[in-house]
């Protein structure tokens, strides 16, 4: 019996739709040994909670632990410039994401969402494209009508600066949360919803 190589290559795009953007044999992260952990009838580990909306597991870091965030710093999709020291005092989630990446996609209104109704409360969203294409990445940022600014990161070097351990950069979306310190309260190896940032952000602007 043949097989059709489009149909196939249909079923592949929809499974990566449905786990994550992922480089060929991914590294398994902490955070899905434990949820491989839950399906298997364990639970998650201590610093590790379910998000309020249902997705991935939440890895935080008890305050007296946070290291610091490396200052990710550059020029944006559109052409202007960030950098991550710039929001010291605020809240921020750094989203990491690519246009190929369909999960990316469907989370990034939520994000969007969760910037303007937080802005107010000293909450930002900054994220991080990886596209090596940088028209690629700005329209995605048109299309989507993103209100919150993305550094241009090809290939994700700047996530090499990160602590051993915390997320797979190779696996996207992922999401960071820095507190107003400057310092990495947590991290999501998955999508998440605007209820997942609310849930998260939440407690740190009382910190």
């Amino acid at each position: 019996m043949k097989t059709n190589p489009r149909a196939a290559l249909c079923v592949v795009l929809a499974g990566l739709a449905m786990t994550g953007c992922a480089t060929p044999k991914p590294l398994p992260t902490d955070v899905e040994r434990a949820e491989q952990s839950e399906r298997a009838g364990g639970s998650a580990r201590s610093g590790e909670a379910r998000l309020a909306g249902g997705g991935g597991l939440f890895k935080s870091i008890p305050v007296g632990e946070r290291p610091a965030a490396p200052d990710f710093a550059g020029s944006t999709v559109d052409g202007g410039s960030v950098r991550l020291s710039d929001y010291r005092g605020q809240v921020v989630v750094v989203n990491a994401w690519a246009s190929t990446c369909g999960p990316c996609r469907v989370e990034s209104p939520d994000l969007d969402r969760a910037q303007r109704k937080l802005k107010a409360r000293d909450v930002r969203v900054l994220g991080v494209s990886t596209d090596a294409s940088r028209p690629n990445a700005l329209a995605f940022q048109r299309d989507l009508d993103l209100s919150y600014p993305s550094l241009h990161d090809p290939g994700g070097k700047q996530f090499l600066k990160l602590p051993n351990g915390l997320v797979n950069p190779g696996i996207l979306p992922f999401t960071l949360f820095v507190d107003r310190a400057g310092r990495i309260a947590g991290a999501v190896q998955s999508t998440v919803s605007e209820e997942d940032v609310r849930s998260v952000v939440t407690p740190m602007l009382e910190e």
